[in-house]
């Protein structure tokens, strides 16, 4: 066993325990224990996260097509805005003229979520979808700091 771990013993339901060995393999998870792992990691995640000022990695993904008017223009201009928090965009060129693009943000959870829904609402963007996580979980912390007061809305864009 690793230094540092501590061994447990969980009571659980015959179904219970069922539905925990098909999700393990689902997951193609190494074991059980690194399964409750997980699940204690994500509880812990949510309940940080449920605090809006908590410090937070937010993946926002986009779907557009490149030939929308403006669009690109539109989205460089949402991403300025956002751009302290922005630390990574990767675009994907899909068939035909359909585009993804994919942004990670760090900032607090509240700025996160802001900043999604902004991007998102970008006037020619199809679709879009995000999730947000928080290092603590992995012992870790964004690095992001925050100088700034309130919270700042762009001016729209044609």
């Amino acid at each position: 066993m690793p230094r540092g771990v501590v061994r447990v013993g969980v009571s659980l339901e015959p179904e219970l325990l069922r539905v925990l060995d098909r999700w393990v393999d689902r997951r193609n998870s190494p074991s059980r224990s690194d399964a409750v792992r997980t699940l204690i990691r994500k509880e812990l995640a949510e309940r940080t996260l449920a605090d809006p000022d908590s410090d937070a990695l937010g993946v926002v993904a986009l779907l557009y097509r490149h030939s929308a008017p403006n669009v690109l223009r539109r989205l460089t201009s949402a991403e300025h805005h956002w751009g302290e928090h922005i630390r990574s965009t990767t675009h994907v060129h899909l068939e035909g003229d359909a585009c993804a693009e994919v942004v990670v943000l760090l900032g607090r959870r509240r700025e996160i979520e802001a900043a999604a829904e902004d991007l998102r609402g970008v006037k020619g963007v199809l679709d879009g979808g995000w999730l947000a996580t928080t290092p603590a979980v992995a012992g870790g912390r964004t690095g992001h700091r925050h100088p700034h007061r309130g919270e700042r809305r762009r001016p729209s864009t044609p």
